[in-house]
């Protein structure tokens, strides 16, 4: 049964651990990726763990694509025949993925009022705004008292993506060599964050070492938040968790987090920031 008849949907990007998506109903939209002209649904048919064991020693690098359209009407559809008036999507960022056109394309084919909702983001970055639009849903809010409680969480949102390595960022593309040749020679650990007001990313920080990478994804990370308010913080990892249980200890003990959450980034993600790569995602609440 859809939660107040508002039903939430969203993409295979959005990284919130299975429980989440169980306990408030969130209907998930896969993204596909292409190993070795095999398509698989990015978290259905493809361990995040598998994924990234495969990614290491795949010759032809992995590819990825939206849902089509149609992906998305079948979801509508099925809310609406499980009781949904209304349903609320928010998709991965528009400046990273044709996503959201897909999820537009759908609304016109279905009777119920869509709400498409731009996240700016990805990975927890679209997940934090997905919890905060179920909490909000379950807590009896209509449609535009949501929209405004999950545009404030992005106003306050960061991401900030520690990467291993500069190979798979731009591997495929017409930089591989030269990518390829500065890490070999530099062995720099780029650091990368997103901007909500754009939906697009940036450069942050380069490190020479991992552990000096971690350090500086933990501190150029809790800079931008307000330590004096409720914080709620992400550790994402791909196939990396002992790092990832690290760090979150040293989130626990130094800034006690009203919400901690530890996840693996999906593989549609994984393709381009490579194997290794960790991030912090979170807000202060205001």
């Amino acid at each position: 049964m859809t939660i107040g008849k508002i039903a939430i949907i969203t993409d295979s990007t959005n990284n919130l651990p299975p429980e989440f998506i169980s306990q408030y109903q969130i209907k998930v939209v896969p993204l596909t990726i292409v190993i070795d002209q095999q398509s698989y649904l990015d978290g259905v048919d493809l361990r995040p763990e598998d994924f990234y064991k495969r990614l290491i020693v795949e010759k032809i690098h992995p590819t990825t694509s939206q849902p089509a359209p149609g992906d998305f009407l079948n979801a509508y559809q099925n809310a609406k025949d499980e009781g949904a008036e209304q349903i609320i999507v928010l998709t991965i960022s528009s400046a990273m993925s044709g996503t959201m056109e897909s999820a537009k394309m759908a609304a016109k084919n279905i009777d119920i009022p869509v709400t498409i909702i731009d996240s700016k983001s990805n990975t927890m970055g679209l997940g934090w705004q997905v919890l905060a639009c179920a909490r909000a849903r379950d807590a009896g809010s209509k449609v535009n008292e949501i929209v405004s409680i999950v545009d404030n969480v992005r106003e306050h949102l960061h991401l900030h993506v520690l990467l291993d390595t500069l190979e798979y960022l731009f591997k495929g593309g017409r930089m591989a060599g030269a990518a390829k040749w500065v890490n070999n020679v530099l062995k720099i650990k780029p650091q990368i964050r997103v901007n909500h007001a754009t939906g697009s990313v940036e450069a942050v920080d380069v490190s020479r070492t991992r552990a000096k990478a971690i350090d500086t994804l933990y501190s150029t990370f809790v800079k931008k938040l307000d330590i004096t308010k409720p914080l709620r913080i992400a550790i994402l990892h791909n196939d990396s968790i002992e790092d990832a249980k690290a760090l979150a200890e040293k989130v626990v003990a130094e800034l006690k987090p009203i919400e901690l959450i530890i996840a693996i980034t999906s593989p549609v993600l994984g393709v381009h920031t490579g194997p290794q790569a960790i991030a912090m995602a979170g807000y202060s609440e205001n």
